[in-house]
């Protein structure tokens, strides 16, 4: 529900087509699985590390890097913590 919701409101600023989901499907995928699978606070925490991380690497290196540190931060996490941050233990 919040989803449709947030599709819903987010078509209101930006034009989007049928191929336009591909920019926020991995960067999604990467939120979800930084928090943990199945953890909705994770799920949220994910967002806002990665946001912040977003936020803040534009101050020390180009912008352009800032895809690249996000992904080299999740295989970090995924090799110390496979089942993310909020994961539960095995």
């Amino acid at each position: 529900m919040l989803a449709a919701i947030a599709g819903g409101l987010i078509a209101t600023f930006f034009p989007f087509t049928i191929l336009s989901g591909s920019t926020y499907e991995l960067k999604s995928f990467v939120i979800g699985v930084l928090g943990g699978v199945g953890n909705p606070l994770g799920a949220l925490i994910g967002g806002l590390i990665l946001g912040t991380f977003e936020g803040i690497i534009p101050y020390f290196l180009p912008t352009s890097w800032v895809p690249v540190l996000e992904f080299i931060l999740f295989v970090v996490i995924l090799l110390v913590r496979p089942t993310g941050l909020l994961g539960a233990k095995k």
